[in-house]
């Protein structure tokens, strides 16, 4: 049984964790396979966007703790796996975004710890009603400093700091205002939605959202002035492009685009 199973429907690429006994946890292996997997997507120009989820009851419970805690046994107490560990799954979350085609996450069950971080690090998400998100570390003794990152990326610092260090889920409405995720629909149409979305991604000029996906990650760091000037020169080489001009000429004609990609 695979531990990722990859299902492709034009378009669209589907990434699914296949650990259910173990919560979809984020594993040396899950990370290695979701790693890997992003890698062969980003080469493929084919697809213009990926769902991720997971098999089971769950979409995904952090790291594996059973792991972890058999990495203690190196001399250095694990010190150096650990290190490792976390280096290695950054690299993965930092892989997501960097992905040329969006990802969207298709959540249900928990998303805890680390796997609320691979919520937080999607460029979108949707998930099912009840679904609970936490990075509840804190509950056992070890902050969430990993996942730290995304979540406050992606939600008010407050709000963010009270989720750090009380340890408390939240569901899908609190979610949703918060902007960790995009929508909350009923379980029965979670797939059917989030596929929804997905394909209305994929219907759009690849190369413009490859484009815009990088401008959009790189202007969030930069002061306004220069995101401006950056964006500015960004527009310019999309402006440039043949099928950018196509799109464009058909707009004006009314007529469907006829593009290359």
């Amino acid at each position: 049984m695979a531990i990722l199973e990859r299902e492709v429907t034009g378009a669209v690429t589907h990434l699914r964790m296949n650990a259910p006994e173990r919560l979809n946890a984020l594993s040396d292996e899950m990370i290695a396979a979701v790693h890997g997997a992003l890698d062969e997507i980003a080469e493929d120009q084919s697809v213009r966007a990926v769902v991720l989820s997971g098999a089971g009851k769950a979409f995904c419970a952090g790291h594996d703790l059973k792991q972890m805690t058999a990495g203690r046994q190196a001399d250095d107490g694990g010190a150096a796996y650990f290190k490792d560990l976390f280096d290695r799954c950054a690299a993965m979350m930092a892989r997501v975004q960097s992905l040329p085609q969006p990802v969207i996450a298709q959540v249900h069950g928990i998303a805890t710890a680390a796997g609320c971080q691979l919520v937080a690090t999607c460029d979108m998400a949707v998930a099912a009603h009840g679904t609970r998100f936490g990075v509840n570390g804190v509950n056992i003794g070890l902050f969430c400093s990993t996942p730290m990152v995304a979540l406050s990326r992606n939600i008010g610092r407050k709000q963010a700091f009270e989720m750090l260090t009380t340890g408390t889920f939240i569901e899908t409405d609190r979610a949703a205002d918060l902007g960790l995720i995009n929508r909350a629909v009923p379980e029965e149409a979670l797939e059917a939605e989030t596929r929804a979305l997905a394909e209305q991604v994929a219907s759009k000029l690849g190369s413009a959202v490859r484009i815009g996906k990088q401008a959009f990650y790189a202007q969030m760091e930069m002061p306004v002035a220069q995101a401006y000037e950056f964006t500015g020169e960004v527009m310019v080489h999309n402006m440039l492009r043949d099928d950018t001009r196509e799109g464009i000429a058909a707009f004006i004609d009314k007529r469907d685009p006829k593009w290359s990609q």
